[in-house]
């Protein structure tokens, strides 16, 4: 475990604790809950539209924070594959309140922006030569780096939500 996540696990050691058995959801997508969940031990699986996107096991991960963050419905299901622990937040106002979790939620959602973006680039250089919907890679790729503080908008031609 990095030491991010201790400080961040150390920052959550007075919240309510919730053991959850395996095999339970507790964060569907296209549920609004504005609940945080940060895994103390344990093992998740987080999918989207019934795909199974990662697995994640390392204490200090944070499970809900785009839901909370953005006031959006929750961008994927989060279930328990073996028991686990978590600190569970569900008041408004708790990241707004406790500046200690939010350097590492910073981090965190920067990291995955970063892994993104990454992804993107690394796609539009594959396929540069090709004419299709990867043309439009610049725009998305823009809107991503540049978005402050639109509201997303989800959806593709496959799914336009």
């Amino acid at each position: 475990m990095n030491d991010l996540m201790k400080d961040l696990l150390h920052s959550c050691r007075s919240m309510p604790v919730v053991n959850i058995e395996a095999n339970q959801t507790i964060l569907a997508e296209g549920d609004r809950t504005g609940l945080i969940f940060i895994l103390i031990e344990g093992e998740v699986r987080i999918s989207k539209r019934e795909l199974e996107i990662i697995r994640l096991t390392e204490p200090g991960s944070i499970l809900g924070e785009m839901s909370a963050l953005l006031d959006l419905p929750h961008t994927a299901t989060v279930t328990t594959l073996v028991p686990s622990r978590f600190y569970r937040v569900d008041q408004p106002d708790f990241l707004r309140n406790n500046t200690d979790i939010c350097y590492p939620l910073a981090v965190l959602l920067a990291r995955r922006v970063n892994g993104v973006t990454n992804y993107l680039v690394d796609i539009k250089e594959q396929f540069s030569d090709q004419s299709s919907h990867l043309g439009m890679m610049d725009e998305i790729l823009a809107t991503i780096v540049n978005q402050q503080g639109e509201d997303p908008q989800p959806g593709s031609d496959r799914d336009p939500a």
